[in-house]
């Protein structure tokens, strides 16, 4: 293929994807870490890459596939070939290197060592079968040097399934670029083997070896004041919305027909986090709490809806499902399109999940999994809430429903007792 047939074949497989997303460029770029006129050169042929890096994050952005992913790395390569100059061959090397070659006749110093058998006609004044059979002993000396294989059956298998390295022998073998090799794969088994461990302990080993770290907030409210509790005894006086948390451990609350959590997630480095999926897994499931509902508000709206994942826990299997949001601030409202994943993370920009999960025939005890990809590693990190364990969303549908009277200073039954799941 002509040089310039291969850079515009790459950059149409680029302008088609940017088209599929449908972002403008200085969106995409931001997700790439990449400038608004990089991307544009990209894509108009003018510049082709140093690193086919971007361009996956780009394709796994837009939602291309494994085959499509393939044949734009294929593009690529043939387009970065034709952008570089040819390398010149290396100059033959001077004849005076071969020389080395005669010295390769010292090499029938065997001969030379040969005569230190001589030194075995010395037990040749020993008996005269000795002699003969002496030599043979003396022989097995000489092979001695090859005890080194006598421990590495032990060694080896252990060594090599426990750790991923090599044996003495195979490092001699391979040379450097095989122990490295070797220790990426404990690396890559110590990742792993992190995302496999629970709770909060998985939270601390994932810590040195997984690209993202984040937090999360599960005590929110709608809109900043609306949220139902169930709680088995009258409880205290509604708490300010920043003290829910407090207030709800002190009352053994727990969140009535709705919970809301906000995850906000970031690269550990300059190196892009691809975030891959959302899953959402329920752990423990039982019929809806009978206690009774206290709502922290009267009824309040909010002039934003934001964009958002909606969670049924009522599901056998339930989804995140990315839904739009609301901007009713302005005259005229607007919508919010909702982005689906893939979302892409670095140290410089972090990404905020927020996530709707209602429940009205199941008490369910929750987490959620975030699947991660970067620089060639896979993982997935589970969430629960603050203190590590699983988010808690019961039912709360037909229960009485109380409001707090703020002039009487008291809970009051509600008029609107039945919902709330």
């Amino acid at each position: 293929m002509p040089k310039d047939a291969a850079v515009e074949e790459f950059a149409r497989l680029v302008r088609a994807l940017k088209a599929r997303d449908g972002r403008s460029y200085e969106a995409l770029g931001r997700r790439l870490s990449v400038s608004a006129s990089t991307l544009h050169r990209y894509c108009s042929g003018a510049t082709v890459p140093e690193e086919f890096t971007v361009v996956d994050r780009l394709a796994l952005l837009c939602g291309a596939d494994e085959e499509e992913r393939r044949a734009l790395e294929a593009a690529w390569t043939r387009a970065d070939g034709a952008r570089r100059p040819p390398t010149p061959a290396p100059a033959p090397a001077s004849g005076a290197e071969p020389t080395p070659e005669p010295r390769a006749e010292p090499t029938p110093e065997p001969g030379p060592a040969e005569p230190k058998p001589e030194p075995g006609p010395k037990p040749t004044s020993e008996p005269g079968p000795q002699p003969t059979a002496e030599p043979a002993p003396k022989s097995k000396p000489t092979a001695e040097p090859a005890p080194e294989p006598t421990p590495e059956p032990e060694l080896e298998p252990v060594h090599a399934r426990v750790t991923g390295l090599p044996s003495a022998r195979r490092r001699r073998r391979w040379g450097w670029a095989g122990v490295v090799a070797g220790a990426l794969a404990v690396v890559g088994t110590v990742t792993l083997g992190a995302v496999l461990l629970p709770g909060k302990a998985r939270e601390r080993a994932d810590e040195p070896s997984a690209p993202l770290t984040w937090t999360v907030a599960s005590d929110l409210w709608k809109n900043g004041c609306g949220h139902t509790y169930l709680v088995p005894r009258t409880p205290a006086p509604p708490p300010e919305a920043a003290d829910a948390r407090s207030w709800a451990t002190a009352q053994g609350a727990v969140d009535g027909g709705e919970t809301l959590v906000r995850v906000s997630v970031q690269g550990k480095s300059t190196a892009a986090v691809v975030l891959q999926a959302l899953h959402v897994r329920v752990v423990e499931r039982g019929a809806p709490l009978p206690w009774a509902a206290y709502r922290m508000d009267d009824g309040c709206g909010g002039a934003v809806t934001p964009r958002r994942f909606e969670v049924d826990l009522d599901r056998p299997r339930p989804v995140a499902r990315a839904l739009d949001g609301y901007d009713a601030s302005g005259q005229e409202g607007r919508t919010l399109p909702a982005v689906s994943f893939p979302y892409v993370v670095s140290a410089a920009e972090p990404e905020e999940l927020l996530v709707y999960a209602g429940a009205a025939g199941c008490d369910c005890r929750w987490y959620l999994e975030l699947e991660w990809s970067s620089e060639g590693r896979r993982g997935t990190v589970r969430i629960g809430d603050e203190d590590g364990a699983p988010f808690r969303t019961s039912g709360a549908k037909g229960r009485p429903v109380h409001g707090y009277d703020s002039v009487g200073r008291r809970w009051i039954t509600s008029t609107n007792s039945g919902q709330g799941g």
